[in-house]
């Protein structure tokens, strides 16, 4: 009895001091759902604000984050920790809210400065291939919200709105010429490091980033189904695998140089 006893204690000593480095380290212990993310069915249009209620339908799951250091350039000193997530659907679409603590707001790129972004990737065969870009016989599809897109098209906007609004006082002509983009996301496929390409055809995934209280939050929206044949078909009901991964701007990171997370079970919710 008394070494059942021992044994015990040495086994919460050590769940104890693991607890304990998790908690130095900032990596969440336990998520919300578990392993799990379920995308909840609801009876409305998706919408592509973080504000709207609807979110609070969805438990959120907690998805720690770490350093890619399978692949060169290896990058163990990822700066995001951890991510939170949401999903909702309505049967015809779906949408994840991406959410993580960032101090600083990083939307341009230079030679030297980057962006902020986040990634969501989707194994498109019915095997779960490698998490850091798929495989070259499973291929991945990836969906890649860049910062700097956003800001393209926020300031197109603007621009639109300040047009109508016609001349106020002294008119000033500006020669600022602004990409045209239909959406922050871009579309790809990969099938294992330095594999990633930019689909021909583009899936309509469309999104939207708040950055705002040192937190992005970031929406991505598209049809369950589709006709593209490197897209993910999210069939209502069914389990798929999915994973995330972030880039902080600021740290300097880019490409391979990312937080990443495993992966992780998406139900999508067939039933109201």
């Amino acid at each position: 009895m008394n070494l059942f006893k021992g044994r015990i204690s040495a086994y919460l000593l050590t769940l104890l001091l693991v607890i304990a480095t998790l908690i130095q380290i900032k990596i969440p212990i336990v998520s919300s759902q578990a392993s799990i993310l379920k995308s909840k069915i609801v009876d409305m249009d998706l919408p592509l604000d973080p504000g709207s209620k609807l979110w609070s339908e969805s438990l959120p799951l907690v998805m720690p984050l770490s350093g890619q250091v399978v692949a060169f350039p290896k990058w163990p000193d990822a700066a995001i920790k951890s991510i939170e997530i949401r999903s909702i659907n309505n049967g015809r679409e779906i949408a994840f809210m991406l959410s993580w603590k960032d101090s600083t707001k990083n939307d341009k790129v230079t030679p030297e400065k980057f962006r902020d972004g986040a990634a969501i990737q989707f194994p498109i065969g019915p095997e779960t291939p490698f998490f850091c870009m798929g495989q070259a016989d499973n291929f991945s599809n990836i969906w890649h919200w860049k910062a700097d897109w956003q800001t393209d098209i926020d300031r197109m906007k603007a621009e639109i709105e300040d047009a109508k609004k016609g001349p106020k006082g002294d008119s000033i002509i500006r020669f600022e010429l602004i990409p045209k983009r239909a959406t922050p996301i871009e579309d790809l496929i990969g099938g294992g490091f330095s594999t990633l390409t930019t689909k021909t055809v583009q899936a309509a995934i469309m999104g939207n980033g708040i950055w705002e209280d040192d937190t992005w939050k970031v929406i991505f929206k598209r049809s369950l189904l589709t006709a593209g044949e490197y897209d993910v078909q999210l069939n209502p009901g069914r389990i798929k695998t999915i994973s995330f991964a972030v880039w902080d701007g600021e740290n300097k990171e880019r490409n391979g140089m990312k937080a990443v997370s495993t992966w992780v079970q998406l139900l999508v919710d067939g039933t109201s």
